[in-house]
């Protein structure tokens, strides 16, 4: 696999593929996108199925072919706790990540309340960060599904970042991430937005990462990933 050109990661694992369309944040989905090219590409015959949740039983084993400690996101072309994802390959993705000590994991979802509900039964390894995307304050239900999972890690992706949400609840939490959204249907993304998460962030010592600004195509890359004069890259202390 190719090193991941997410910037708060360092390769993807993708056990899952497809997903369905959830909330505000799903709208312009770039893993929709990825998708549709890919499904149509002969050459590779792990998205046939497109959009529909397919587990892959085969890629189970991936984390465990690597020796070199790598930080891994889990799924960025599906959700883990999809509803169509069954419970036994959940748990044996888990079962991977308690055995790949070597790794970091870092697991992603909208589907907080399935989270919730089977967190009780998963073994929570220290190297499995666990995260909810919280696009706008509608989603902050997510933030305390959350909290009550035992996930040593826990952490955020405010992305794309919709609307301001200064009143965001952050205790509990470890590390936030936050970014505007990029391609031709990018929604703009207000700095002081971005201020208000920073601030709070670092008024309660949470590490904060700034991916990027957002736009289309040129303007993404013209925008940048400064913010107030420099870029904000920290992440949590690994675990030991």
């Amino acid at each position: 696999m190719a090193k991941s050109k997410i910037l708060w990661t360092e390769d993807v694992w993708n056990p899952i593929t497809g997903c369905t369309k959830l909330s505000a944040g799903c709208a312009n989905c770039y893993a929709y996108g990825m998708t549709q090219r890919l499904e149509k590409n002969p050459k590779i015959t792990k998205y046939r199925n497109g959009w529909k949740v397919t587990p892959h039983p085969e890629c189970l084993s991936i984390p465990l072919d690597k020796e070199k400690p790598t930080v891994y996101f889990v799924n960025s072309m599906s959700d883990v706790f999809h509803k169509d994802v069954p419970v036994k390959f959940i748990r044996q993705i888990f079962e991977v990540m308690v055995e790949a000590k070597q790794h970091t994991f870092q697991v992603l979802t909208k589907r907080s309340e399935r989270l919730r509900e089977l967190a009780p039964t998963l073994p929570w390894p220290d190297n499995v960060y666990m995260g909810v995307t919280v696009e706008n304050s509608d989603y902050y239900g997510r933030i305390a599904d959350l909290i009550a999972t035992p996930a040593k890690v826990k952490f955020l992706s405010v992305e794309p970042l919709l609307s301001a949400v200064p009143d965001i609840p952050l205790k509990g939490m470890d590390w936030v991430i936050v970014a505007g959204e990029s391609g031709h249907k990018a929604r703009p993304m207000e700095a002081q937005w971005v201020r208000d998460v920073r601030d709070k962030c670092v008024r309660m010592k949470i590490p904060f990462f700034f991916k990027q600004w957002g736009g289309r195509g040129k303007l993404n890359k013209e925008r940048g990933r400064l913010l107030d004069g420099r870029t904000w890259e920290q992440k949590p202390m690994p675990t030991e």
